[in-house]
């Protein structure tokens, strides 16, 4: 019987590293292990087969910076509060629907249903479980003259400097670019501070510049403000006090959560002040019955799922980061994980929100109907913009039962046609189990078996071009073993699939996830990485990564993994070092070939800081422009998260 996970661990570390005398630049790989266990059992004519436990590690950036401190975020746990919800719309709501504007303008440790003592002949039953240990770094970097990497940590570097008209200069990669603070933003002073002391209490309002460090920086230390000041509101009615002094003094805000982003959007460019939602971390209600759970925006999401455990249900939504991450900036951010393919986006499962526009009004659209066409439908303006147009203080989602059957083949394909034309079968004969599809080439495979430790290939007779993950979740365990059984004999009949695996233990289960999630940490192992995250048409999806090969040839190892049933490419780029050379291969060729093929430069992370500038080559110019006016309209002074999402000259 496999034995649970301890509880989540609460250590802190820290380290310091010192300068390297060859290289001036210190470098630390830091990392970030997530374990998922999943039973399953079945035996198949030709396949054996399984379910599995997957153990992700994820290894920062190197990165340039004499002293770094590892910080090890604490998990907080979410509270459960009763309380009445309201079940109509707000007058606030009302009246923002009577203005115009101008036109021009990654699962939780999760116990599945035990195994029956009595198991069929053929197949024992399936049992799932999910833990992870999320550690979230980050650096401290001092000093007004401050260097930082986004593409090359050690030549393509990122300069700041702070000039006399107040401005900062940063250097993208091979390519620069003026990041202006806006002169109408006002300066911080203390006034300012005895304000905000006088609504919080002076232990909620954080001036001390180490435990700022945390919030200023990114966790992949892409990015570093200088903000000084560091707000830990309690309550809507706060959020809404503190937005409202800002608009009227001109003080630019960043909303925060767990700080998990990877584009730059959740950090402070400038001085802008940090609003940080940890503390609003309660579950409010949860309805046994529909299944829909209303909580705060701080909410955790790995706290949230453990919750809904305990109830016989799960989150529609998993990510890497779940043990840091918060609902409010999953919701944000419109975040995608592994469970889309089977549960759709959060503008499908979110039912409402309510959040605090730069005005400092509650827009109260807190429902938790499934149905309701009495106007247009706000929230969604709010589901995926990443603070940009409000701060999300309380979400309503609508979660699915936990199901005991699970199932997970690692499949091997000839090539990538007959990945898309498995994946066409699998919705077909698989229909409602199918949980997830993900792919990986060749070269994912061999760089893993090289890199990673504790890498096994289950298909040892020989490597080939394509693999393939299946998970199937039902609560049939009879009807579900049935249905996959068909399916994989089916498509070797086929010839669809060259070999395949279903794993009889766990052992085997952990391998499969492995040798999938275990990616990005075996990238990093082997040097530099260039990283894209992109959806593109599933037929022209894999053409990318061979033109890109074709591009680079011997000068780096360009490989293809992800989501082929959402069809999201995670294109990365391999090198012994960063080359600038290589980069200005890369760039924009990436963007502009996904562009051609209307594509999207940006299928999970959002835009941020680092893509605000590069959204036309997925938006019209007329859309964002729109966009711009829709902005304009809800934050006139452009005090929420200034200088992301939208292109700067738009919005400056």
């Amino acid at each position: 019987m496999f034995s649970p996970p301890p509880p989540h661990p609460e250590p802190c570390l820290q380290a310091v590293l010192a300068e390297d005398p060859i290289t001036n630049h210190s470098r630390m790989g830091s990392e970030c292990c997530r374990f998922v266990v999943m039973i399953l059992v079945a035996n198949v004519k030709r396949l054996t087969v399984g379910i599995t436990v997957s153990a992700f590690t994820f290894l920062f950036l190197p990165h340039f910076v004499c002293h770094c401190r590892i910080t090890v975020q604490k998990a907080q746990h979410a509270s459960y509060l009763p309380d009445t919800m309201p079940n109509h719309k707000s007058r606030a709501t009302f009246g923002f629907l009577l203005r115009s504007f101008n036109p021009f303008f990654h699962r939780p440790w999760n116990q599945h249903l035990l195994p029956s003592p009595t198991s069929s002949s053929r197949f024992t039953s399936a049992t799932f479980f999910d833990k992870k240990c999320s550690l979230l770094q980050h650096d401290a970097i001092r000093g007004d003259h401050q260097v930082f990497s986004f593409f090359n940590p050690f030549r393509n570097f990122l300069q700041t400097k702070q000039w006399g008209v107040g401005f900062q200069h940063k250097c993208y990669g091979s390519m620069a670019e003026l990041v202006q603070r806006n002169p109408r933003f006002s300066k911080l002073n203390d006034d300012d501070v005895r304000y905000f002391e006088g609504i919080l209490g002076t232990k909620n309002v954080v001036q001390d510049e180490d435990k700022l460090v945390a919030s200023n920086t990114d966790w992949l230390h892409k990015f570093k403000g200088s903000s000084k000041l560091l707000l830990q509101p309690r309550t809507t009615d706060q959020v809404s006090q503190i937005l409202k002094y800002c608009n009227s003094r001109n003080l630019a805000v960043v909303p925060q959560g767990g700080n998990t982003g990877l584009v730059g959007g959740s950090v402070p460019v400038f001085d802008e002040v940090i609003v940080s939602l940890s503390s609003m971390n309660k579950i409010i209600s949860f309805d046994k019955v529909s299944g829909t759970l209303v909580c705060e925006a701080g909410c955790i999401l790995e706290n949230i799922m453990s919750f809904l455990d305990n109830e016989g249900f799960i989150m529609p939504l998993d990510l890497g980061a779940k043990g840091s991450c918060q609902i409010g900036g999953n919701v944000s951010t419109n975040a995608g994980g592994l469970r889309l393919v089977r549960y759709g986006s959060l503008h499908g499962s979110v039912l409402g929100v309510e959040a605090v526009l730069a005005n400092g009004t509650a827009l109260d659209m807190l429902k938790t109907l499934r149905k309701d066409n009495t106007g247009y439908d706000l929230k969604h303006l709010f589901i995926g913009s990443e603070g940009s147009l409000g701060i999300v203080t309380k979400v309503s989602i609508l979660t699915p039962p936990k199901l005991s059957s699970v199932n997970v083949a690692f499949l091997a394909c000839k090539d990538y046609r007959s990945c898309q034309k498995l994946l066409q079968e699998a919705k077909r004969k698989l229909g409602e189990i199918l949980s997830a599809f993900e792919f990986l080439d060749g070269q994912s495979m061999n760089l893993v078996l090289n890199h990673l430790e504790g890498a096994r290939n289950p298909l040892p007779t020989s490597l080939h071009d394509f693999y393939v993950l299946i998970e199937t979740t039902g609560s049939d365990e009879s009807s579900d073993k049935q249905k996959l059984e068909a399916f994989l004999l089916g498509s070797m009949e086929n010839e669809l699939i060259s070999d395949g695996v279903l794993a009889q233990d766990i052992n085997q289960a952990s391998s499969f996830w492995l040798l999938r999630e275990g990616i990005p940490e075996a990238l990093m192992r082997a040097g530099a990485v260039y990283k894209y995250d992109l959806s593109i048409p599933l037929e022209q999806m894999y053409n990318l990564v061979e033109e890109m090969r074709s591009r680079l040839g011997n000068t780096a190892n360009v490989i293809g993994y992800g989501h082929l049933g959402d069809g999201n490419l995670h294109l990365n780029i391999s090198s012994p070092r960063y080359d600038d050379k290589i980069l200005s291969q890369i760039e924009p060729f990436v963007y502009e070939w996904t562009s051609k093929h209307r594509g999207s430069i940006s299928a999970e992370h959002g835009l941020g800081l680092m893509k605000a500038n590069k959204i036309f080559y997925s938006q019209s110019r007329e859309t964002v422009q729109l966009m711009a006016s829709i902005k304009n309209l809800l934050d006139p002074n452009n005090i929420l998260n200034p200088y992301k999402v939208l292109p700067h000259s738009l919005i400056s």
